[in-house]
């Protein structure tokens, strides 16, 4: 018996397709209206800049080059992008993925700058970091109940000021600015392996931008395709249930919470390996990154491809709004926008629900009428 293909606005893919366009849309309109409110005169110019990016620039090679920053940037947020996703993947929501990066950086740029050591190892090490943090709150979870969400959120804040303290070890004397990696330990840089030429010879692109696509890849392959994948997930739909069938529950729950702690500190070594940016020892915020990455992985739709072109867009229109008009806006506007289309990505599944809510009230509407006309024909 041949198996009936469920129509292309009933997939769940496509579904999420849809839910992911309108809330860019959505945030695009209420970032234009925003933009029009400040200062109309600049406010066509201003979102044609931010979905620009580096399009603004008129010529090719310039254009390849800034295309490059773009993707540098793009790869560390797809990993903390994937770090979210895992866990939601298992019943966690792993919003320690901003701590657990930067104990990845601060252990990277530590071996790198303090000990001296070669970018496998630095990156290694951030691996280990990440995991390493993402375990407590998974112990904790596992063997004394304590909600993930308020212990990562404690840790993001003693990561940071731990990392601080670590790299003052290793900063410039006369800046809060670590040394700078490549003057100082070039063996720490992430090859580029001819990669740099395709983007007019632009340093900082490496072969990390490979191997985070690569990655994603990978956890799309365990999640879906292997009896790990599928032991996680069932411990997240219901631990209870997964340890009557035989599963570990509480491995699960610690192993989930340090692979997803691994792939966020495995971003920030992928980042700061590059030598694109230094790590400031006063910076009292925890980097955006992994706050991001939550953005990144519901408009990702929690698919691990998904999330790699989502979370591409999410560092388009960041790197695109820093080149708006800072005569006619505030040097806090390309934020201000973006960050108003980032917390749109958190309603992807809303658009998702009321969208497949509106398919079946069409489909009974069908129906119901589909019904009455044969009652009609049969009372004939």
């Amino acid at each position: 018996m041949k198996k009936e293909k469920t129509p292309l606005m009933r997939r769940s893919g496509f579904q999420t397709l849809l839910a992911s366009l309108a809330c860019i849309l959505i945030g695009l309109l209420i970032g234009y209206i925003a933009l029009l409110i400040i200062n109309p005169a600049g406010a066509n110019e201003a979102i044609s800049t931010i979905l620009k990016n580096f399009l603004t620039y008129s010529k090719p090679k310039t254009q390849l080059k800034y295309l490059g920053n773009t993707l540098v940037k793009t790869a560390p947020l797809l990993m903390c992008s994937l770090s979210v996703l895992f866990a939601y993947k298992a019943g966690l929501f792993n919003i320690g993925a901003a701590g657990q990066y930067v104990v990845g950086a601060g252990a990277s740029l530590y071996l790198a700058l303090g000990l001296g050591m070669p970018w496998y190892v630095c990156l290694i090490a951030a691996i280990a970091a990440g995991a390493l943090l993402g375990a407590i709150p998974g112990l904790l979870k596992a063997y004394r109940n304590v909600n993930e969400v308020i212990s990562c959120i404690m840790l993001n804040w003693i990561s940071l000021y731990s990392v601080n303290i670590l790299l003052n070890k290793v900063k410039e004397p006369t800046s809060p600015y670590t040394y700078v990696l490549s003057n100082t330990n070039s063996d720490a840089i992430i090859p580029s392996l001819g990669l740099s030429k395709l983007f007019s010879k632009n340093q900082y692109v490496t072969i990390a931008i490979p191997m985070a696509v690569l990655v994603a890849v990978l956890i799309w392959v365990i999640l879906e395709k292997t009896k790990l994948g599928y032991e996680l997930k069932a411990t997240g739909f219901n631990k209870n249930a997964a340890k009557y069938c035989g599963m570990k529950e509480k491995k699960n729950l610690v192993l989930t919470m340090s692979i997803s702690g691994a792939l966020a500190g495995m971003g920030a070594g992928m980042f700061f390996l590059t030598g694109f940016e230094q790590w400031s020892c006063t910076q009292s915020a925890v980097p955006a990154m992994g706050f991001n990455g939550i953005a990144a992985a519901f408009l990702g739709g929690l698919n691990p491809i998904g999330v790699i072109f989502s979370s591409y867009f999410i560092q388009h229109i960041t790197n695109g709004g820093a080149y708006v008009d800072k005569t006619m806006y505030s040097a806090q506007i390309s934020d201000f926008v973006s960050a108003i289309i980032i917390y749109l990505c958190g309603f992807v599944f809303f658009f998702k629900y009321a969208y497949s809510n509106w398919l079946s009230r069409k489909d009974e509407k069908k129906n119901a009428n589909a019904s009455d006309s044969q009652e009609g024909g049969d009372a004939e």
